[in-house]
């Protein structure tokens, strides 16, 4: 077999797929040989993420679904598990920061926080299990954190991703009678579209460095050219999606008596997120 090949015959589930880190972990896994189903809200990013998975003799499945309804992550998972006999691989990515200062934010957005990074995770942690016993499959379980998960500070996303954290080591332990290892994956900054609901002010810098003209709005994804186009010097502060997805498979082609617990993955130069 191949190193293209590491995860041939092998099923794998990535949510937030249709952008950023899960769209780069979708597409690194179908590349190395695995049927990847890939679930997000925007089909149209997920049909161009399958041709490029297609393109490199992988295989893959995007299915529209929202994490934040626990019925349709289950769904998905047992859909994957139906459909090709295993679980090998659950990526529990999906994750959406409001970053208003407590004093004055929007409980909506609390809540959507909540039901995203939260919620979904644990419904994904809950059927990728069920579904990797039902189906004897050696499997790993990986959740993407963030390194605002070892400030104490970080506002209520952080609170949330020190849940992640808090979730998948006491899983871990849970689970240390089955052949499923349980990954805490911790991005620092990555050029993604995950600041969407930040301040205009604070994205624009970005933005403009880019050289991509284009009418930044909170809320609203930016084209892909903006971060295609930012310079060198940018890099140093701003990671790329390909080296979470690289982290990603590194942790689940390890043999399975080897347990990798958490990875940090983070550019050179640290900014606060």
């Amino acid at each position: 077999m191949t190193s293209a090949q590491i995860l041939g015959g092998k099923t794998a589930v990535v949510t937030g797929a249709s952008s950023g880190i899960g769209r780069a972990i979708a597409e690194k896994l179908g590349s190395a040989g695995a049927h990847v189903y890939l679930a997000g809200r925007t089909p149209d990013a997920m049909e161009a993420s399958k041709a490029r998975i297609e393109d490199n003799s992988g295989k893959a499945t995007p299915v529209v679904a929202n994490v934040r309804d626990v019925a349709q992550v289950m769904d998905l998972v047992d859909r994957a598990a139906n459909e090709t006999g295993r679980l090998d691989i659950k990526v529990n990515n999906a994750g959406v920061s409001h970053p208003s200062p407590i004093t004055e934010a929007d409980p909506e957005g609390w809540r959507e926080m909540l039901e995203t990074n939260i919620l979904g995770l644990l419904a994904g942690c809950q059927a990728a299990v069920r579904a990797m016993r039902r189906t004897g499959t050696q499997g790993h379980i990986v959740n993407i954190s963030s390194v605002a998960a070892t400030l104490p500070d970080s506002g209520v996303y952080g609170a949330t991703k020190h849940a992640v954290n808090c979730i998948s080591n006491t899983l871990r332990a849970e689970l240390e009678g089955d052949p499923i290892r349980v990954v805490i994956i911790m991005p620092g900054a990555i050029a993604t579209n995950f600041g969407r609901n930040f301040d205009p002010a604070v994205v624009a810098p970005f933005v403009g460095a880019s050289g991509v003209e284009v009418e930044i709005k909170r809320g609203e994804r930016l084209p892909d050219a903006v971060f295609e186009k930012m310079p060198d010097a940018l890099r140093k502060s701003l990671g790329s999606p390909d080296d979470v997805a690289s982290a990603v498979l590194y942790a689940v082609t390890q043999p399975i008596d080897v347990n990798v617990a958490q990875i940090i993955v983070r550019p050179p130069r640290q900014l606060a997120i």
